[in-house]
């Protein structure tokens, strides 16, 4: 019992339940009282209304006149059935009217009161209005209420019985409820215990039907896929950085251990030396590079984003760029349509350029042109890094982007350098395509002007939450 109380479906359905049975109390009251209020209003109007009547004819034609109406009235056929009258002379002796007469001295004049009096068809519950004339006489009107508390009976059995049909409705609701929301989180449940043994393709079934437990589902599902994807990258990535690692170590421990060998030269240490320097200047850069697609792929920014104007990002690279272009007989050209602006990180912004001018350098090849465009379409602005040289084959296109993978084996380089593009494109909200420039290879980033809703670690905000 205790562990179904501290159930949150369990107690969401009784509470749904109390509420039902609450509107059916409510309005079987409100219907209650609004029925049998109104035929006592009713009664009590047309009681006062004839009491009215006749103590105005006794003021003006005397008590004759009054028990002349009442005989009249009580045999007219019209409610002969539930009148009550009665009119007595001052000694309380009986003038007119269809009881045997008034016993009881302490009865309040003048207000409604219940009485069971004695008609000539036998006792009647009725309902009475005594008041007494100007010379001492006593006018009694009333009406028999058998048939309006029968009515009363028949209601109070309809309202009881619609309690009790509704109650039994909102416990069976209330277990179905109950059922049906524990069948929704069981599922839930038993997908994330398959998750945590392990099976990270378990995902969450989802009905079909656009309610917030598919909703719920299809967010946790999306988080589970790019979970699925990061382990996956994260093992992949394990697999080639241990393959890429242990190649240049074992240069560098083959190159010291040789010149360990024989006879001290001095020349043979120094190139040890500056070969093992350089393959470990080369590890730390693949490292570095390396940490800032972590960083990219994990949504975490180094600094807020703010306005960044693209004519200045370029403006910095090609200065930085100029004289290398220059010494390896490239010519780099840039198109920057207008003045624009976009929502950004400008060290993020220049370091996918700076990527994609690098690629272009290492292989355009010499003589070359590198033309870099940017041009505003809509709320989007497009970055285009282009070269003139041998590009590569379109099946090739979507492994380049894969980490460490090297079309070109002939040239040195770590393999990373569009896997960094693609995640700063992506911790933008951008996409990236990569395409034929005919000839010469082009990459068309495309970027949102305006930065997305994001959460407090980067992270884009759902469109299901906001």
């Amino acid at each position: 019992m205790d562990r179904i109380w501290h159930s949150v479906a369990f107690r969401l359905a009784l509470i749904c339940g109390a509420l039902v049975i609450a509107s059916v109390f409510l309005f079987s009251t409100v219907f209650y009282f609004a029925t049998i209020g109104v035929m006592a209003r009713t009664i009590d109007g047309k009681i006062n209304a004839i009491s009215n009547r006749l103590t105005d004819d006794a003021q003006i034609h005397g008590l004759n006149s009054v028990a002349q109406r009442i005989e009249h009235t009580l045999t007219d056929g019209v409610d002969s059935d539930t009148e009550i009258l009665l009119l007595t002379d001052p000694n309380g002796l009986k003038l007119a009217g269809n009881i045997a007469g008034w016993s009881d001295r302490t009865a309040p004049l003048n207000q409604m009161i219940d009485r069971v009096v004695m008609r000539s068809s036998g006792l009647s519950p009725s309902r009475v209005f005594l008041h007494r004339l100007n010379d001492g006489a006593l006018l009694i009107v009333g009406r028999d209420m058998h048939d309006i508390n029968e009515i009363r009976i028949l209601i109070s059995r309809a309202v009881l019985i619609g309690g009790v049909l509704a109650v039994l409705l909102a416990v069976i609701g209330t277990l179905i409820f109950r059922k049906e929301i524990e069948k929704r989180i069981s599922s839930i449940r038993h997908a994330t215990i398959d998750i945590e043994a392990g099976n990270l393709s378990r995902r969450i079934p989802v009905s079909g039907t656009p309610d917030e437990f598919d909703r719920l589902s299809s967010d946790i599902n999306r988080m589970l896929d790019r979970i699925q994807h990061l382990m996956e990258g994260v093992r992949h990535v394990s697999n080639i950085i241990a393959h890429n690692l242990r190649t240049p170590l074992g240069l560098i421990r083959g190159h010291l251990e040789e010149s360990m060998r024989g006879p001290r030269d001095t020349e043979k240490l120094e190139a040890a030396g500056e070969f093992a320097i350089e393959e470990i200047d080369n590890l730390i850069t693949v490292l570095e590079k390396l940490l800032q697609i972590a960083e990219a792929e994990s949504s975490t920014r180094r600094q807020p984003f703010g306005q960044v104007s693209i004519h200045d990002v370029v403006t910095n690279l090609l200065e930085l760029y100029d004289a290398a272009a220059e010494e390896m007989g490239v010519t780099i050209i840039a198109d920057i349509k207008g003045d624009l602006y976009i929502a950004g990180d400008k060290d993020l912004l220049a370091g996918i350029l700076a990527n994609l001018i690098d690629n272009a350098l290492k292989y355009a090849g010499s003589p070359a042109v590198i033309k870099i465009s940017a041009t505003q379409h809509g709320d989007f602005i497009c970055l285009i890094v282009e070269d003139n040289g041998p590009g590569i084959p379109e099946e090739e296109r979507l492994k380049v982007i894969q980490k460490f993978y090297r079309f070109n084996r002939q040239t040195r380089g770590s393999g990373l350098g569009l896997s960094i593009v693609a995640a700063f494109t992506q911790l933008h909200n951008g996409s990236m395509d990569i395409e034929d420039a005919e000839p010469g290879f082009r990459v068309r980033i495309t970027l949102p002007i305006s930065a997305s809703p994001t959460l407090p670690n980067g992270n884009e905000i759902s469109p299901l939450l906001t």
